[in-house]
């Protein structure tokens, strides 16, 4: 079941986005121009594991600041791109920081860090100010409608100041550098590096030769106002996240374009609603001007939010569509089969595998040159995985979250929600969970009961007007418990055994 019905809420909207300021902190150095990144930790709600500019969101505090050169909001986002500086990184971009002992600016990053003191109030004591001429606006970013998280984001640009050194205390963030752009750009291209088109776009113009293109920096292309509409995560692997009727917290499902013989396959076009679909036909379109043709179509399954736009999809390119031979019916479209062991895609760089468990048909693409793992609704990095009985089957699908964790993937690319770097920490942290739900149902199943009120002690911990999901689930539970003569049912009621 990935498929909405009757009863559930409706889709939430789109969440508004907040405002943030991120910094492109750079130098010139002995093999380019350099910039500096933070790894983000990978726990963290949006982006965890990613790189990216030093930054974070606006706090109330920051209209507090008094900025050289700006009022209101302008002043307001220098003192939050200020603060967020020093607080990540130790960088004190503010005149007279040369003043500041070393014991001080320690104490008062610590002091920020665990909400004890104010930026502003750091400042004045200090004798120190802000100004707006030091930070160079260099773009505006808004997260697109489809991530659980947005953010509106003003970049700023600012050569490393005289004597300051960033360094990042491992915490929300796990690590930073300067590091060189083409590097960047070269850990990215080889799935090292997952950034999102704000910090993807600013490197590519960093790399650049001569002085920095500020209008190229500020006027990113193939956007609709400050919204990006081509993401491409790592060289190769497009994202065209369409809005389908799946099962909440997603709204949509993600369609990976994925690097084929002689252009791009598409995998899981989901999209029923004609307007969707043309959002997927615009970007196709595009890259084939720019000799990226759509070649293929390529199925995790054949769930109907998996395949709304396959038929739409293979009529107007010609397009085969491969999958598993039991999606044959089902796909929109005659299926070409594919099975365990195929290799597809450029230069048979992706590894088909069979990994049933949400569905009998469900396949994975491994990439074996950059370890990105295309994993339809193995996993989804908003939320759990329903398993449905009959097509369902908890212990297969806990048996291939194993196997696939075995083969040491490093990026998980999800039908729902955003990919994920460390693919190993996610499979293992979803086994995890589902041993966790396994032993709430195992406790409910003590005192015995039909599938609502084993659902309802087992799940007390989901809202009820999802509990006709989560019953799903439990009984895919209560049916490994059986199958493994742990649980025994009769009339409707089930009891341990």
């Amino acid at each position: 079941m990935s498929m909405t019905f009757p009863g559930l809420p409706p889709p939430p909207p789109p969440p508004e986005p907040v405002l943030a300021t991120a910094v492109v902190l750079h130098r010139d150095g002995p093999r380019g121009r350099e910039a500096f990144l933070v790894r983000r930790g990978r726990d963290l709600r949006f982006a965890g594991g990613w790189h990216a500019f030093p930054g974070g969101r606006l706090d109330p505090e920051d209209a507090r600041v008094p900025v050289e050169g700006a009022q209101g909001e302008d002043a307001r986002l220098v003192a939050c791109a200020a603060r967020e500086l020093f607080e990540e990184t130790g960088v004190l971009a503010a005149r007279g920081r040369e003043r500041v002992p070393a014991a001080a600016r320690e104490a008062a990053r610590r002091a920020l860090l665990d909400g004890t003191l104010a930026f502003g109030d750091f400042l004045a004591a200090h004798g120190l100010g802000l100004e707006a001429a030091a930070f160079t606006p260099a773009g505006r970013w808004v997260t697109p409608e489809h991530l659980p998280l947005r953010y509106d984001a003003r970049l700023f640009l600012l050569p490393l100041p005289p004597g300051e050194a960033p360094v990042v205390w491992p915490g929300e963030l796990a690590d930073g550098a300067m590091v060189p752009a083409a590097d960047a750009l070269g850990a990215w291209g080889r799935g090292q590096m997952l950034l999102h088109p704000p910090n993807l776009h600013a490197l590519r113009v960093l790399d650049r030769p001569g002085p920095i293109d500020l209008a190229a920096l500020r006027d990113p292309p193939h956007r609709d106002g400050p919204i990006c509409r081509r993401i491409e995560f790592q060289q190769g692997f497009f994202l065209a996240a369409l809005r389908t009727p799946t099962l909440p917290p997603a709204t949509h499902t993600n369609a990976w374009l994925l690097p084929a013989e002689g252009g791009l396959a598409v995998v899981d076009p989901g999209a029923p609603d004609p307007a969707e679909q043309a959002v997927l036909f615009g970007l196709l379109d595009a890259l084939a001007a720019e000799r990226l043709p759509p070649r293929e179509i390529w199925l995790t399954h054949a769930h109907p939010d998996h395949v709304g736009a396959v038929a739409a999809l293979s009529a107007r390119y010609g397009l085969p569509v491969r999958a598993h031979p039991l999606a044959a019916g089902r796909a929109g479209a005659p299926v070409e089969p594919l099975g365990e062991g195929d290799r597809i895609g450029d230069g048979g760089r992706f590894r088909v595998l069979e990994t049933p468990g949400h569905a009998r048909e469900h396949l994975a693409f491994l990439d074996e040159r950059s370890g990105a793992l295309v994993c339809g609704d193995l996993v989804s990095t908003l939320s759990t995985i329903v398993i449905d009985p009959p097509e369902g089957d908890m212990a297969e699908y806990e048996r291939q979250l194993a196997r696939v964790e075995a083969l040491g993937p490093r990026t998980i690319y999800p039908a729902h929600g955003p990919p994920a770097p460390d693919a190993v920490g996610k499979l293992a942290a979803y086994r995890g969970h589902r041993r966790e739900r396994e032993a709430l149902v195992v406790a409910a199943l003590a005192a015995g009961g039909t599938l609502a009120e084993i659902t309802a002690r087992a799940y007390a911990d989901t809202p009820a007007p999802l509990h006709p999901v989560a019953a799903r689930s439990c009984l895919a539970v209560l049916e490994k418990l059986r199958g493994a003569s742990r649980a025994e049912e009769a009339g409707g009621v089930w009891r341990a055994r």
